[in-house]
């Protein structure tokens, strides 16, 4: 490991329990704090992350979060029923930037989310997270409201897959950190560099493009590193994650479109053939099945017309 990310990981590394949210409330004082759920057919968990968030984050007493949004990108099961009854604004997908039509992707629900929310910190939190506890948020913009030389915060856990400790993060583990370790050495000392969990000032995630699909996570941090520098990135420990797990395929397909996005970081070049053929075990045995790579990346949020003209007025 490089000297320079030891010196980092002993500086920009911590536990929720080093900022108590006494203090954390306290170096809050006029900064707003957006906390934005991307949802796909998440009715399951949904509705319990945004009840602890707002009976824990939310109150009179503790006033941390100013705003709670579930962006529902095209549910089919009762995913904005659930997280309106539970407490949160639901904005779906389609209705923000109508001008540009929308495409599937978690990063593209990550883009947009910025036009319908307006506070200085942005948290991001999966809707998919099994037991969930506020250490989550309080944990990512602690540093963000403490620290004002940190711009952006990754969550860092523990990840079972089932009962087996550790064993999560499969993707993270065969494509992320080798691609990291080996091109952007710089960012090795990030334990979960393809979290869902993390938090950002709007002044940077506006400047930043955003890959439209899986490559979003990795694709930010690389961008963040270019854009403000080792020093203002951090992470926190924040326990165990639990989550509903991908099968293999859906892996595949996912690192596919992070290996993308590593590639257009490395030489802003062109696939070949940006597809990913698999196979499945049929009656008459294996049939491929061919799935499109995430190509298509938003351009930074300070391009875009309509958000200039609402950060104007506002």
């Amino acid at each position: 490991m490089l000297e320079e990310v030891e010196r980092w990981l002993a500086r920009r590394s911590w536990s929720v329990a080093d900022r108590p949210l006494e203090r954390v409330l306290a170096a809050k004082r006029g900064t707003k704090v957006s906390v934005v759920l991307p949802a796909l057919n998440e009715e399951a968990t949904v509705g319990a992350i945004v009840s602890v968030i707002r009976r824990e984050l939310m109150t009179e007493a503790v006033p941390l979060v100013d705003e709670l949004v579930v962006i529902d990108s095209g549910s089919t099961d009762r995913t904005a029923e659930v997280a309106a009854a539970a407490g949160a604004r639901v904005v779906a997908r389609d209705a923000i930037l109508p001008r540009i039509p929308a495409v599937p992707g978690k990063g593209e629900v990550l883009w947009r989310s910025l036009m319908v929310t307006s506070g200085d910190v942005v948290c991001f939190v999966d809707a998919d997270l099994r037991d969930f506890s506020a250490d989550f948020v309080t944990g990512i913009v602690g540093p963000l409201l403490t620290d004002p030389d940190v711009d952006f915060v990754k969550a860092m856990y523990d990840r079972p897959l089932g009962d087996a400790p550790g064993q999560g993060g499969r993707v993270t583990e065969l494509v992320a950190r080798p691609l990291l370790n080996l091109h952007w050495p710089r960012l090795a000392g990030f334990v979960q560099p393809l979290g869902g969990e993390y938090a950002a000032r709007r002044s940077l995630l506006e400047q930043l493009p955003f890959p439209v699909g899986y490559g979003v996570e990795l694709g930010l941090l690389v961008d963040a590193l270019h854009t403000v520098g080792l020093d203002a990135l951090a992470q926190v420990d924040v326990g165990v994650r639990k989550h509903r797990h991908q099968d293999g395929q859906a892996l595949g397909r996912m690192a596919a479109a992070i290996y993308r996005t590593a590639q257009l970081r490395l030489s802003r070049g062109h696939l070949v053939r940006p597809l990913l053929t698999q196979f499945e075990r049929g009656e008459d045995g294996f049939a491929p099945r061919t799935y499109p790579v995430d190509t298509e990346e938003r351009p930074p949020m300070t391009e875009i017309a309509e958000y200039a003209e609402r950060r104007r007025v506002a």
